[in-house]
Formats: C-alpha cells, sequence, structure tokens
C-alpha cells in the first residue's frame, strides 16, 4: 500500500491537483476499519461527495464482443478493485470513491457496462442483449484482457447483480465482494410472482419499458434524459446534487445502443424478452441462486426504494464465506456517489477480512 505522500503518484495528478484533491478529503468522519478477524484495515481518507468531478483520462480496450471504455487510477501494480455501476447511472458513481481507494495503493478500475458511455460493441451483427450472465461475461473479458486473474469487485444495481454473478460462477477471480443490496442474482421464474404493491410502484419504469411506449420514451433523447432524472430523483431522495452531477452521468446514456440495452435488461428480467442460448447454460446456473462463498460485505441504503426489508436477512444464507452487513443511515440508491467514504472503507475492509 502507498501512504498520503504518494497520493499525487498513485492517480497521476500533479501535485497543485493533488494539494486541491487532498483538501476536499480532510476533517470528516471516517467509517470503522476493523476487520472480522479483528485486525485493523487501513482507515480511508474522507471525501464530502462532490468533491471530484471528472476522471483524468479514460481508456479503451477491446475484450469479449465489446470495444469497452473505462477509467483507471492507482499504481499499475496494485491490487485490483473493479467498480461496477447502475442504471441510470454510470462511472462517474465512483468519481469519489476511487481516488480514496488509489490513495491506499489499489489499481481501480470503473468500466462503461455495455451500451454506456465510449463502450461499444464491435460488431453490427452482435445482439445487443443485456441478460445478467452476458453482462457478467464482458467483465471477465475485460479481466483476461487486462491480465487481472483476481480482483475485488464493488457494485450496486445493475453492478451488484454483475458482481454477485461473478462471485458465485466464477470465485476463483474474485478476492472479495462489496454489493449494494446484497444478493441480486435474478431468478426468472420468482420475477413471475408478483411483489407487494408498494414494492411494485417502486419498479414503475420496469413495467412502463415493457411497453412500445417505454421503448419509444427511452429511444427519443428528451424523453429519456427527463426519465433518467426522474429516477435519480426518486431513487436517492436525500441526495442534493446538481444540475451538473447529472448531465456528466447522462451524457454516457447517448450511446448508440443505450436504448435496446436497457430496454432488454428489463424485458429479459419479465421473461418478455429472450436470451441467447449461448448463455443457457449460465442462467441455469443462475436459476439454483448459488452460494457466494467469497469475503463479502453487503451495504443497504436507508432511502433506497429498492432496499429489502429485514436487515439483509431475506439474502444472508446466499453468503457463506466471511461476511459483514451494513446499513448506511441517510443514504438512497446511488450508494458510492452518495456515501463515497462508507462505500471505499467497505471495499478496504473486505480486502482484509
Amino acid at each position: 500500500m502507498i501512504n498520503r505522500r504518494t497520493f499525487s503518484k498513485a492517480l497521476g495528478l500533479g501535485t497543485g491537483a493533488a494539494a486541491a484533491s487532498l483538501a476536499g478529503l480532510q476533517g470528516l468522519p471516517t467509517a470503522s476499519a476493523t476487520t472480522q478477524n479483528g485486525t485493523a484495515a487501513p482507515t480511508a481518507l474522507t471525501v464530502t461527495p462532490g468533491t471530484h468531478t471528472t476522471f483524468a483520462t479514460l481508456k479503451q480496450i477491446k475484450a469479449g464482443l465489446l470495444d469497452i471504455g473505462y477509467a483507471e487510477l492507482g499504481p499499475a501494480h496494485g491490487p485490483v478493485v473493479i467498480c461496477l455501476h447502475g442504471w441510470p447511472y454510470d462511472i462517474h458513481s465512483f468519481v469519489d470513491v476511487a481516488p480514496l481507494l488509489a490513495a491506499e495503493g489499489y489499481r481501480v478500475i470503473a468500466p462503461y457496462l455495455r451500451g454506456h458511455g465510449t463502450t461499444r460493441f464491435l460488431s453490427s451483427r452482435t445482439i445487443r442483449n443485456a441478460q445478467q450472465s452476458a453482462i457478467a461475461l464482458d467483465i471477465i473479458a475485460l479481466m483476461d484482457v487486462l491480465k487481472i486473474e483476481k480482483a475485488v469487485l464493488a457494485g450496486f444495481d445493475w453492478g451488484s447483480r454483475t458482481a454477485d454473478i461473478i462471485a458465485a460462477l466464477w470465485p476463483e477471480r474474485v478476492k472479495a465482494l462489496v454489493s449494494v443490496s446484497g444478493y441480486l442474482i435474478t431468478n426468472l421464474e420468482a420475477n413471475k410472482q408478483p411483489l407487494p404493491p408498494k414494492a411494485e410502484y417502486a419498479w414503475w419504469y420496469q413495467y412502463y419499458f415493457a411497453t412500445e411506449r417505454g421503448r419509444l420514451a427511452m429511444a427519443d433523447k428528451t424523453k429519456r434524459h427527463d426519465l433518467t432524472r426522474l429516477v435519480w430523483d426518486t431513487a436517492s431522495p436525500t441526495w442534493g446534487f446538481d444540475d451538473a452531477t447529472f448531465e456528466r452521468t447522462a451524457a454516457a446514456f447517448e450511446n448508440p445502443d443505450y436504448a435496446d440495452i436497457v430496454i432488454h435488461n428489463y424485458r429479459w428480467r419479465l421473461s418478455l424478452a429472450d436470451g441467447e442460448r449461448r448463455y443457457d447454460r449460465f442462467e441455469k446456473q443462475l436459476a439454483a441462486r448459488p452460494v457466494i462463498a467469497v469475503p463479502a460485505i453487503t451495504l443497504d441504503a436507508e432511502h433506497d426504494p429498492f432496499t429489502a426489508p429485514g436487515d439483509g436477512s431475506s439474502y444472508r444464507d446466499r453468503f457463506t464465506g466471511k461476511y459483514d452487513h451494513r446499513t448506511l443511515k441517510g443514504i438512497g440508491h446511488n450508494v458510492p456517489q452518495e456515501a463515497p467514504t462508507a462505500f471505499a472503507q467497505a471495499v478496504i475492509d473486505v480486502d482484509h477480512f
């Protein structure tokens, strides 16, 4: 691990930029960094959400079916953390988290998922498929081409689901896991059953996307912009983000495959759109609700409308390795961007289980 004196080198920033970044990290309370085995993990620097607004550089690399765009911070040979975003979000969910982890010596990689940002399909003939195992295999392909044997995976929303799947099916590639909302692997049969009405209400856009009206809304730039902004407002009711914060992420929604990917993802979850046969064997494994045996920390946000009741009890039996569950008070759905210090601390802590 590097120390804070080498923070600027880890982030690839000049001295002045590093000083400005550090100035925004001081003076806030830090999360507990005591792991279950009694050893003290490093304590993350604290950061005011919104201190950082951009990544200095973005990279592109061909991996599997995609040319993947991603941000990378930290030393090239540091232990790897892969941060996975959700919908309707992008890599800016980790714009404050990544510097915190880089300051502790981690090599942080935040890729745009298929259909987002600068990630593109290599072939126009590839089906714009967003079923869960396809997205997970994108990340495996990225790890392969970057020669990353094993990484800590940390995500929320689609990112949690993707990280959970990799941890369940390819545990040899996962050193540890941070999963917001816990066990999110989709069970298609279970999804055919209705939830309590209050829970269904939060998923309004899922049903909207099942209609032609919803598809047309996602294909229309203005309606897509306003719809995703509404989701931000309702899913994070206590987060005082400004217009510029949303617009930085909304730029990732201009990807030419964005509408197709989003619509397919939600329709597939409701068994209203087919997957591809090439993924059948993985989906069969996932339908059995495989356990996750790697070290894991699950996070629930108090004001996330999608947080299941019971303080993680509904999915506790799916995690069979070293485990901790944390509830973040006053936080909504976009956990890493709303509570970057707590999210970074969870990554550091689980890496020391």
